[in-house]
């Protein structure tokens, strides 16, 4: 690959200077004990919480390893030095916390977890018809002669 002309180079700088001004950027990032979010300074004066317990790379993380928090890239990027974690701001700032499976995966568990009304009386009726056959258990078929 040769070297970039000018013409490239001056597209890549304008490509670069318009994620500066249109992502979120982290002015300056911490880790809160209490609430057991990580608080973020935006730079366009805005300030952005999240839960730990949210963040794929971050549950079950001790406060120790949660507080020191560096911004980077910018304040594009924050990185937890103990968990070797890097996190992409503007997608913390999206609500993205981990891997597209994992946060389909997390979301399926609590949406199981949830109680409504509407849930438990389609879980009562359910039961009237017999309920959920149990895992395990072969269901016979009922073949059909064809003469």
């Amino acid at each position: 690959m040769g070297k970039p002309t000018d013409g490239e180079f001056d597209a890549a700088e304008a490509r670069g200077r318009a994620v500066l001004e249109t992502e979120m950027r982290a002015q300056a990032a911490r880790y809160d004990r209490e609430s057991k979010r990580v608080i973020i300074d935006l730079v366009n004066g805005c300030t952005y919480a999240f839960p730990v317990h949210l963040v794929q790379d971050l549950q079950g993380a001790s406060a120790e390893d949660l507080a020191p928090i560096e911004v980077e890239g910018l304040g594009l990027d924050l990185y937890w030095p103990a968990l070797e974690v890097d996190l992409y701001v503007p997608a913390l700032v999206a609500g993205i916390f981990g891997t597209r499976e994992w946060m389909t995966k997390e979301l399926a568990r609590r949406a199981g977890q949830s109680k409504s009304a509407a849930k438990a009386a389609a879980a009562r009726e359910n039961g009237t018809k017999g309920g959920r056959p149990r895992k395990g258990v072969s269901i016979p078929t009922v073949a059909k002669r064809v003469s």
